[in-house]
């Protein structure tokens, strides 16, 4: 036995990998135990074509969208957001567990098909946040998606430049007016906007707020589309 391969059984031995969600000891890394599996809710049905809520038929836009059409051109959620999913989030940006974007990032890679070529952009951190954190989870998953054919991640392609408060609990308006002026493209990128599709990466979407201003800024700017890459998507499950 080489000492490399002794190395990994000891460290396996010390710290087994353990489920993504709950902890509990699992048989490989990025794995999630069964009770977690049997939980995780998966977005597979009929989507709106825009914000990926459920609907009863394929190809329809929902009565939300209808009504505001967001400034995006989609949304693509690999999950609904539940206690798995919720649990999974809370330790890769609050519990120093960078490792699980790994794991989320390979239940997302389903969501990538048909977007050959497109620049892919984590939504970005502001400073403080990301310095208290020590790095931005939206780049962990984009950086963990499996690999787009021409596809090239721009991790400075947008800025964060206004320090935002916590949108959970602020209802729509709120969370809007939150997030006014709270994006600008980075000068040295913005040639690269002109004419090619965008994939923005976040963990949660929840009303759209976040991912209306940045696709905004980047439709202004001349981006032909922009798609929204997510973990999880927050479904109101009294109107679905």
């Amino acid at each position: 036995m080489g000492l490399k391969q002794l190395v990994h059984q000891v460290i396996g031995f010390a710290l087994p990998p353990r489920c993504a969600s709950c902890g509990t000891i699992v048989e490989a890394d990025h794995r999630l135990c069964g009770p977690c599996w049997n939980q995780l809710e998966f977005l597979a049905g009929p989507g709106c074509e825009l914000c990926n809520t459920p609907v009863p038929v394929k190809e329809m836009v929902c009565g939300a969208c209808l009504a505001t059409p967001p400034q995006h051109d989609g949304i693509r959620a690999a999950v609904i957001y539940g206690d798995v999913s919720r649990a999974m989030v809370l330790k890769l940006k609050h519990g120093n567990r960078p490792g699980v974007a790994r794991s989320i990032g390979q239940h997302m890679a389903r969501l990538t098909e048909g977007l050959d070529g497109a620049l892919i952009a984590p939504v970005p951190l502001h400073r403080w946040r990301l310095w208290f954190r020590g790095y931005n989870q939206a780049l962990l998953i984009a950086q963990n998606l499996s690999r787009i054919p021409g596809a090239k991640t721009e991790p400075q392609l947008l800025l964060r430049t206004k320090a935002t408060p916590m949108l959970r609990g602020l209802g729509k308006t709120e969370r809007i007016k939150a997030m006014r002026g709270a994006f600008q493209i980075n000068p040295a990128f913005r040639e690269n906007v002109k004419g090619v599709t965008i994939c923005l990466v976040d963990d949660v979407y929840t009303s759209g707020a976040t991912m209306n201003a940045c696709a905004a800024l980047l439709k202004r700017a001349g981006a032909e589309k922009v798609i929204g890459l997510c973990w999880a998507r927050v479904i109101d499950r009294e109107h679905h």
